[in-house]
């Protein structure tokens, strides 16, 4: 007769439950640890596609002539400036529609990617400047199949001092057409490079038109600002996690809609000139017109990121009229600083003055802090700020 034992079962569920008990811990142990590791070593991977967490490394970031940014010669000269720069928190770089979309739907982001993978590996970081306006006739500023007529011929002729002499060109961000197609290339920019950690910025060049050659209706001029508002918008959607930016100047009777806009859809608000003494700039508002850019600025500190950019004309004369005087790299840095109180500034790399800006940006006080003495409070519209 086989005698069975009872406790031989109850002995071999407990060694099972013991097993299973010791696998779920390790299990736990597992996932902590790659939390863990993920955090420390990857977090912009943790924050993607969560609206208002923003990478914020605000401070100075030297902007290069549009002309270098694929000569290695000359990358190699300001990559050597930034090193001996501790100041320079990274570059800001222009580039046009034509050069990242060559045909219908076709990118090439290959001199971003190069950019942006060195200045990683000198942990700097990148800012984006699209240009929505060239200077000067021999720039390609839309692809080519933009001059189709479906398109109006995608840009538009201006002048500086409404003369019949052609400055540059506009984009025609009145016809819709036209305003998807920029809305498709800002797209496909958010989907390579928001999640980078690297990558800390991309804005629009400014929104004065200058003088066009041919008047456009009050339609038109009405299309074109709605439409910016609508890319600007794109581009916050498609960098949830990047800083975007507007750069503004004029018509002043857009720029309460677009601050106000900016604001609320969580952008920086900024300014492509420090003219010190620009009565444009600074006109205070009246009852009959509303006040120039600067005006906006201290009011909003603290709560949307401020921006401006030093460029070559600002080194020479504090207004746009040049009737001003030759200011000093340390009067451009205190009004920005002081009167503006912005988060980031952009020392357009200028062969006449750019070493002037190195030397001042190697002084003691901008080496205080990493943003260079520029504020670094997190402004109220961003949820969270990832530093």
């Amino acid at each position: 007769m086989r005698i069975i034992s009872h406790t031989e079962p109850k002995n071999s569920t407990s060694f099972s439950m013991v097993v299973r008990q010791m696998h779920s811990i390790l299990v736990a142990i597992l996932f902590l640890i790659s939390m863990i590791w993920i955090s420390f070593g990857t977090a912009h991977a943790v924050v993607a596609g969560t609206p208002g967490s923003i990478k914020w490394h605000p401070g100075h970031y030297y902007a290069i002539m549009s002309s270098g940014k694929n000569k290695p010669d000359y990358l190699q000269q300001v990559y050597s400036e930034m090193k001996a720069t501790p100041a320079l928190r990274g570059m800001q770089v222009r580039y046009s529609w034509a050069e990242l979309e060559k045909s219908f739907g076709v990118y090439d982001f290959t001199s971003i990617e190069k950019r942006l993978s060195e200045l990683t590996a000198r942990n700097k970081r990148l800012i984006i400047l699209l240009e929505l306006k060239s200077w000067g006739t021999d720039t390609d500023l839309v692809p080519d199949y933009l001059t189709a007529a479906t398109y109006e011929g995608g840009v538009f002729a201006f002048s500086s001092d409404g003369s019949a002499t052609i400055t540059g060109n506009n984009i025609k961000l009145w016809n819709p057409k036209v305003r998807d197609r920029l809305a498709a290339l800002i797209s496909a920019l958010g989907k390579r490079f928001n999640s980078h950690e690297y990558f800390e910025g991309i804005g629009f060049t400014e929104t004065s038109m200058g003088y066009p050659l041919k008047p456009l209706t009050d339609t038109k001029i009405d299309g074109f600002y709605s439409n910016l508002l609508v890319l600007n918008k794109k581009m916050r959607a498609s960098f949830p996690n990047t800083m975007t930016f507007q750069l503004a100047n004029s018509p002043r009777p857009f720029l309460t809609t677009l601050v106000d806009d900016l604001k609320g859809m969580g952008s920086a608000l900024g300014c492509p000139d420090v003219f010190i003494q620009d009565p444009g700039l600074n006109y205070p508002g009246s009852q009959y017109s509303p006040p120039g850019l600067y005006k906006y600025y201290p009011k909003n500190s603290g709560l949307m990121p401020l921006i401006v950019k030093v460029e070559p004309a600002n080194y020479r004369d504090t207004r746009w009229d040049e009737k001003g005087h030759q200011p000093t790299v340390s009067e451009l840095l205190n009004f920005a600083q002081d009167n503006l109180k912005v988060n980031y500034i952009f020392w357009v790399r200028d062969l006449a003055y750019y070493k002037k800006v190195l030397e001042m940006l190697n002084w003691q006080q901008q080496k205080i802090s990493p943003s260079g003495g520029l504020r670094t409070a997190c402004p109220e519209n961003y949820t969270t700020c990832i530093n």
